[in-house]
């Protein structure tokens, strides 16, 4: 009987969490794990599915309740990472984007990359002058629907496709053009080699935006790139620094710091203001990642990184997976035939869509349209609302240049709701909401008051000034039917007095334990001759010398002075 009570209390331990993981072609998957399932479980069910072995570039990203993205860490239990309910709501997508994506070891990679890449240019994240943009829509044209038909093309058959935020339609002539001259006869697999190569040639290629603000106020997207550091700001890019050049990353709160070393000596900090501290957060830990995978030459050298310069202060974060040069090697020893990829190229699709939906909707006039030039200026505008891990807002910009779909509508109108990674959220916090307990024992209490019977007996019994012993037993059950009837009036503003006692004997007892836990290190530091490389460290700083011969020595020579003297008067007694 108990082993069965046992077994049963261990299976509903164990229970099975359900999530769906979105696709990069906007498919999905879904999968259950247990409780304990780290994320590197997910990611490895996904990758089979996938059949995809180069892994190593991509991620699972998250969005939390507060809207703000994360990237999953695979060390971890994927329960303990989620704040919201399940089921799990993620998506997969390139997390790393390769140095050279044409140099890929397998095309079913290739294909992911350029999905992604897509996704970024149809996003605004991916900038470019029109001449470029022409050429990478019309690559995107001959690898979905291949080589112009005029039975099955139209005349303005290129509109029908969203490439970008928003385009003219000199733009849309231009793809055509290219689409029918430049690029026949060219398979799916030569158009996305093509596309990934004229895309790695692009100064945004790989941006993966942060929303920030500079020292002086002004707004700054702070990017992380297969070469090194962007700033992006006004319509330009205003600083590069690249991965070698970059000493150190660490964030106070919302407030993020670089730390740059240049040539000849020269130490930059730039520092910015992140919109929360989580995003900042967030930004700190995708720039350790992505130091570690391009700057690296093994996994073996990835160090333990903190925030702060203290020890006891701060976050501690650690890259868990491995660089981009070990992958490059891992890749040159792939043996297998090559796996069937399955191209959705004329399936719908949520937010990148295909000829399959229909004409775009027009919701500013075509005479008003000027001839777009996808600057630096237009594509910041749009990254607000779409970038790779900022905190998601319900609604963007550039939802009024999205197409119709038939299959979603809103509840309250006909208006279109287009469900993308860059708009959807998992589910919101369920927690209740918290009741006003302080005004409602307030109006208890003078209730209690207004009610209380016993003042006229106590005016009358503080008339006596000098009682007997029967006067003072009479005085005594009367304070006892004082103390019941107040003690109901006042016991609620008597337990707030004692909650806050409590709490602040709390926060004594804590403080306490720590300047313990302080004094134990310090005597361990200075007193000890223990030689490990964490203690090491911290006795070769500078300021710890200064700290142990300009206080710590005289302190310990005072102390034992008075020792000696109280032993000495001991003694004499």
């Amino acid at each position: 009987m108990l082993s069965r009570l046992m077994s049963g209390s261990s299976r509903s331990l164990e229970r099975d969490y359900s999530c769906t993981v979105r696709l990069l072609d906007d498919s999905e998957y879904s999968c259950t794990f247990q409780r304990d399932a780290k994320g590197q479980y997910l990611f490895d069910l996904l990758c089979h599915h996938l059949n995809l072995l180069e892994k190593d570039y991509f991620g699972i990203r998250y969005v939390d309740p507060d809207k703000q993205r994360h990237w999953l860490e695979f060390s971890k239990s994927v329960v303990k990472q989620m704040r919201s309910q399940p089921p799990f709501t993620m998506c997969f997508r390139v997390k790393f984007y390769p140095t050279d994506p044409a140099a890929l070891k397998e095309e079913i990679t290739r294909y992911l990359v350029f999905l992604q890449i897509k996704r970024d240019l149809y996003h605004g994240r991916l900038l470019c002058k029109t001449s470029d943009a022409a050429l990478l829509a019309g690559y995107i044209l001959q690898a979905e629907i291949g080589d112009y038909d005029p039975g099955k093309h139209p005349e303005g058959y290129s509109s029908k496709f969203q490439f970008f935020p928003k385009h003219s339609e000199k733009l849309e002539r231009k793809i055509a053009e290219i689409h029918k001259i430049e690029l026949s006869g060219q398979t799916p697999a030569t158009s996305e080699l093509n596309f990934l190569r004229k895309a790695q040639t692009l100064e945004t290629y790989g941006v993966d935006p942060h929303p920030c603000k500079d020292v002086s106020g002004n707004a700054a997207f702070l990017a992380f790139t297969p070469f090194g550091f962007v700033v992006l700001q006004g319509n330009k890019q205003v600083h590069f620094i690249k991965w070698n050049e970059v000493a150190k990353m660490k964030f106070e709160g919302k407030t993020f710091y670089l730390y740059v070393s240049q040539k000849e000596e020269k130490k930059i900090v730039l520092t910015y203001f992140a919109p929360t501290p989580e995003a900042c957060k967030h930004l700190w830990k995708c720039g350790i990642e992505n130091q570690a995978f391009y700057k690296l030459e093994k996994s073996s050298q990835v160090r333990t990184v903190s925030s702060s310069n203290l020890f006891f202060k701060g976050s501690r974060f650690r890259y868990s997976g491995r660089v981009a040069k070990e992958v490059m090697e891992s890749s040159a020893k792939i043996k297998r035939e090559p796996p069937e990829i399955h191209r959705a190229g004329l399936v719908p699709s949520r937010s990148c869509p295909s000829i399959t939906h229909g004409p775009r909707l027009s919701s500013v006039p075509r005479t008003r349209r000027r001839a777009v030039h996808i600057s630096i200026m237009e594509g910041l505008e749009s990254l607000r609302d779409s970038a790779h891990s900022t905190p998601v807002r319900s609604a963007s910009h550039s939802d009024a240049f999205l197409p119709h779909s038939r299959t979603c509508r809103a509840e309250s109108s006909e208006r279109v709701a287009v469900i993308s990674d860059e708009i959807y959220s998992p589910s919101d916090s369920m927690l209740p909401t918290p009741v006003a307990e302080q005004s409602l024992e307030l109006m208890l209490l003078s209730r209690q008051i207004n009610g209380a019977p016993c003042s006229i007996e106590e005016e009358k019994e503080s008339d006596s000034s000098t009682p007997t012993l029967a006067e003072a037993e009479e005085r005594g059950r009367g304070l006892r039917a004082l103390c019941q009837g107040v003690g109901s009036g006042g016991g609620a503003q008597a337990e707030q007095v004692n909650k806050f006692v409590l709490s602040v004997l709390r926060l004594l007892l804590v403080t306490v334990g720590l300047l313990l836990v302080l004094l134990l290190l310090l005597i361990i530091l200075t007193e000890s001759d223990l030689d490990t490389a964490f203690f090491r460290d911290i006795r070769q700083t500078p300021e710890f010398e200064q700290f142990h011969y300009q206080y710590f020595c005289p302190l310990r020579r005072w102390f034992a002075c008075k020792i000696r003297s109280v032993l000495s008067l001991l003694i004499d007694t």
